[in-house]
């Protein structure tokens, strides 16, 4: 029997017409559309899982503003209206500034890579969590030198900090409280980024498949409700690699976790990381 002739790529690439060739360009395009619905799914459900602590903050800026109205208008003082509209808009720049910062943390937008002070990834981070970590009873420490620069886009490294961060104040919650440290030190070419917490630790099992889809470890509030868990490491890491670094974890149980983040301090060729519906 005769073999049928192979066909070659040559001659596909030379076939505008091939209807192989448009599929694969209609898939394509699919395809990154997709990438980027699952990445915003990803940031919104890291958003959903802070949206407690954020209405409560909000509630906190909404209540003194609305106090002090009320008795403005009730009052006809002059001086408390004064501090009635004074408080109304020191309260309100700071709410628009959090609206901002979350909204901006929401958007599913192209990496666009630059070098960066981490400092200022960490600190947008930390404030795009709109709540103190003394609150918590969480002792925070930032040991970043605003001279240390990282390669990769810094929305999207300011999403890996806010996740990593947001986990670490829910484990330490769990113990009343602890010590989140985050620390980076310069090595070569690269930067190494530790992110520490004393909280109460991974369990082995699941510590292997951290940064796998679903793979979490909140379990159910008090009153037996559950929510769509495992979507916040593996975008981590997703990130991390994009920017053509590496994220790792350690942790024992009773003591702490330690996320270590190598990034580039130079400039450097962006990896095309697949993305997935991580973990968290």
């Amino acid at each position: 029997m005769q073999r049928a002739a192979p066909v070659r790529t040559r001659d596909l690439k030379t076939s505008a017409e091939s209807p192989l060739v448009q599929r694969m360009t209609q898939l394509e395009a699919q395809i990154g559309a997709l990438r980027l619905q699952v990445r915003q799914a990803q940031q919104l459900s890291n958003l959903g899982t802070a949206a407690a602590t954020v209405v409560h903050e909000f509630n906190n800026l909404l209540a003194p503003m609305l106090s002090y109205a009320r008795y403005a208008l009730t009052e006809k003082d002059p001086e408390l209206t004064q501090k009635a509209l004074e408080t109304t808009v020191k309260s309100t720049q700071v709410l628009v500034a959090m609206s901002d910062r979350l909204l901006a943390l929401s958007s599913a937008k192209p990496p666009a890579f630059r070098l960066t002070s981490l400092r200022l990834i960490i600190d947008e981070a930390v404030a795009c969590l709109c709540r103190d970590f003394s609150k918590d009873r969480v002792r925070f420490r930032c040991l970043v030198d605003d001279s240390v620069k990282v390669w990769g886009d810094p929305l999207h490294l300011q999403q890996v900090f806010f996740n990593l961060l947001l986990n670490a104040r829910s484990a330490l919650g769990k113990t009343q409280g602890g010590d989140l440290t985050v620390t980076a030190e310069a090595q070569d070419e690269r930067v190494v980024v530790e992110v520490r917490d004393t909280g109460p630790g991974v369990a082995p099992g699941l510590l292997e498949r951290i940064f796998e889809p679903f793979a979490t470890t909140r379990t159910a509030d008090a009153e037996g409700r559950t929510r769509c868990g495992g979507l916040g490491l593996a975008l981590c890491r997703d990130i991390v690699e994009e920017s053509g670094g590496t994220i790792s974890v350690t942790s024992e149980v009773g003591r702490g976790t330690t996320f270590t983040i190598v990034l580039s301090a130079v400039e450097a060729e962006p990896t095309d990381a697949p993305v997935t519906c991580a973990a968290s």
